[in-house]
């Protein structure tokens, strides 16, 4: 099953995600591209050649009701899912004296709980088929505690636990679950608010002293969403440009 899969694909306009999109639709998969940006999310298939294979559906995976409806969409459109790639993630940073609560809650809705409702929603129709690929997006931010992102922190770290867990519970059913913990990836939204020492930093604490970019991050996860990574489950891969070595 190297391509002709449904591959469903959470925070689907952002930069890695929309890199993640290019590349199934590529390789001949159908993506269900998801985002709660409705406007990027329609520029995902514009002037591509591969666009009847791209499913865009604008929801917002931390909310029950909109996990239920992409799950009606994959089952109507494409009649099942055989990868969930969970890649949507928001990471405001605020120091923890000034971080309200709903501040709290609301990272953790979307990096963490969201990860879980989508696996919930998409569980049924991977089980049907007793084959299955959840990825899920972690943090290299979870190893050192970024500051000023303790509840993005916290969450990523939830994420970790979550994906171990799970891989435990739906092995029998040729599922697997993986983490992918990136370094800090320069997509548009970082280039703009992220100080150029900061990404310099990022650079010089790297074996590999360039910049992350959204492409370093394809690979990784086609190669877990593939028969080749078949007997590897509950494992979190870091793909930083050897800043953490764990």
């Amino acid at each position: 099953m190297h391509s002709n899969r449904v591959v469903v694909i959470t925070g689907a306009a952002g930069g890695v995600g929309a890199a993640l999109t290019h590349r199934f639709l590529s390789n001949g998969d159908t993506v269900i591209a998801t985002d709660v940006n409705a406007t990027a999310l329609e520029e995902l298939g514009d002037g591509a050649a591969l666009d009847a294979k791209l499913i865009a559906a604008a929801a917002d995976i931390s909310t029950e009701a909109d996990c239920a409806r992409l799950t009606d969409v994959a089952r109507e459109q494409a009649g099942r899912v055989d990868v969930l790639v969970n890649c949507a993630g928001w990471l405001p940073a605020i120091p923890f004296e000034q971080l309200a609560p709903e501040k709290w809650r609301r990272v953790i809705d979307i990096n963490l709980t969201g990860s879980y409702l989508t696996s919930r929603a998409f569980l049924p129709l991977m089980k049907e088929r007793g084959w299955g690929r959840i990825i899920n997006f972690g943090s290299g931010s979870v190893f050192d505690g970024t500051p000023s992102h303790a509840h993005y922190v916290a969450a990523k770290a939830g994420v970790v636990g979550f994906s171990r867990s799970l891989a435990r519970e739906v092995g029998d059913y040729g599922i697997t679950v993986n983490v992918i913990a990136p370094g800090l990836t320069v997509t548009e939204p970082v280039r703009r608010n992220f100080p150029a020492a900061v990404l310099a930093a990022q650079r010089s604490s790297r074996a590999l002293k360039r910049d992350e970019e959204p492409e370093d991050l394809v690979g990784p996860v086609f190669f877990l969403a593939s028969p080749d990574a078949g007997f590897i489950t509950g494992q979190t891969i870091n793909v930083d440009g050897g800043k953490f070595m764990t």
